[in-house]
């Protein structure tokens, strides 16, 4: 029997029939050569019931004879270490991958109870980045390496595309970054969380997986706008963005819808979701108010109940102001071939004219507006109902920053008064804390 090698491969003749050279050295290493031309590495084995077995290496001329001898040595190591290299191939077939966990997830109770918004999010995370990057891989050969290159991968845009959307019209855009990484693999771990309590997971297989990858952290997301003058700011800069004779040099144009969609959000706190996927069928000018069904809401299908959004007078007005449409048509209609309205960029645009601060994102206006709310005097049951919280933990903080924040304000406003009387009154005025117990001075109660 000759040796496998590159000396042999050169000398390969097509033979009439099927035939297979065997290696002189790796005992079941050979090549199986056919009339067709096609020839291919083998190796043949007999498992534990002395049946004999046949694994297809890898074909001649797509691998080099060293790489294929590389992989039937390791192939006959398996063997003598008593396990079935075809068994544990078949098994490998069998095995749930991550595509997989993903199609049942997508096709799960706790996907169809979220917000119709959710669902295209999640949808497109999936299939944008969580699909092509990890989807084929088995989940019980997931490691914790495989999730840090897919995070990479996505960080530097390779899976960005263009795609058409579900709306035939419109085309949906999968860009990469590091927020789009963090919450793609954010969705994975929940994914897997879902897969383990569903028992959908393999014994083996635990949403820890992700626990020690670096994903990063989000920004700074509690700023918020507390002076009214930024308001008016903003408002003139949105203006100005949407007057073509009015823009500054340098500065690009934004479209009107754009701009009202923006303006709607400030005044009513509700979210960027919300406001692009209203249709006038949510819309009551009378009554004042938008009424989002369960579908078209963050909290909708967890609650079981509509969101009802009230309308101040000036957010009707620009509603009002909107091309009519049917009871299903957009309200602010997206640009030609677009499927929904694109606020972030716009927003990036704008928040830097008005010289708003540059972690403030679209989010951060109905922040800003639950702390004017509390700041005014509004309960957490009242900020909980306008905003659409699902319970009142997230409306409480709002109260509470808002008592501190009055507090300061009040320190703030009295620092003047306190220094013009210290000078006069130092002599007969002792400040004293009165929760220790401490009095004024008798020269002080006086007045």
């Amino acid at each position: 029997m000759p040796r496998i090698a590159k000396r042999l491969i050169d000398r390969i003749e097509t033979p009439d029939k099927r035939h297979i050279i065997w290696d002189d050295k790796i005992a079941g290493f050979g090549i199986v050569l056919r009339p067709t031309g096609t020839h291919s590495y083998v190796f043949n084995y007999r498992d534990k019931h002395a049946s004999m077995r046949n694994i297809t290496i890898g074909k001649v001329g797509t691998m080099t004879p060293d790489e294929a001898r590389k992989r039937a040595e390791l192939l006959r190591r398996d063997v003598m270490d008593g396990r079935s290299p075809i068994a544990e191939k078949r098994a490998a077939k069998q095995a749930m991958t991550v595509g997989e966990l993903l199609d049942a997830y997508l096709s799960s109770e706790r996907f169809k109870k979220k917000a119709t918004s959710t669902q295209a999010v999640d949808r497109g995370r999936i299939k944008g980045h969580l699909r092509p990057l990890l989807g084929k891989i088995v989940l019980e050969a997931l490691t914790p390496r495989d999730i840090e290159r897919a995070h990479s991968k996505i960080v530097a845009g390779k899976t960005a595309m263009e795609a058409p959307s579900e709306n035939k019209r419109g085309r949906i855009l999968v860009k990469g970054g590091e927020g789009t990484a963090r919450m793609a693999v954010r969705l994975l771990r929940a994914i897997l969380s879902w897969g383990k309590a569903a028992k959908v997971l393999p014994a083996s297989v635990t949403p820890d997986l992700v626990a020690g990858v670096d994903i990063g952290r989000d920004g700074k997301r509690d700023l918020i706008l507390d002076d009214p003058e930024v308001y008016a700011r903003l408002w003139r800069v949105l203006d100005r963005l949407t007057d073509p004779d009015s823009l500054e040099e340098g500065e690009k144009l934004v479209r009107f819808e754009v701009a009202d969609a923006i303006r709607v959000i400030t005044l009513t706190g509700a979210r960027k979701g919300e406001i692009i996927g209203l249709r006038w069928r949510h819309v009551d000018l009378k009554g004042g108010t938008l009424t989002l069904p369960l579908d078209a809401h963050k909290t909708g299908r967890k609650t079981g109940q509509e969101r009802i959004i009230g309308l101040p007078a000036l957010a009707s007005a620009i509603i009002a102001r909107q091309p009519a449409g049917g009871p299903d048509d957009l309200v602010f209609t997206p640009a030609r071939g677009g499927d929904r309205l694109d606020l972030s960029k716009p927003w990036r645009i704008i928040r830097d004219a008005a010289g708003l601060p540059a972690g403030i994102g679209l989010h951060g206006l109905r922040h800003s507006l639950a702390t004017q709310m509390a700041m005014n005097g509004a309960e957490a049951a009242e900020i909980m109902s306008a905003l659409g919280h699902r319970d009142i933990t997230t409306s409480q903080k709002y109260v509470h920053w808002a008592r501190d924040k009055r507090q300061a304000l009040a320190e703030k406003a009295a620092a003047g008064i306190t220094a013009a009387i210290t000078g006069s009154v130092a002599d007969t005025v002792k400040v004293v804390k009165l929760s220790e117990g401490q009095k004024l001075s008798k020269t002080s109660q006086k007045d």
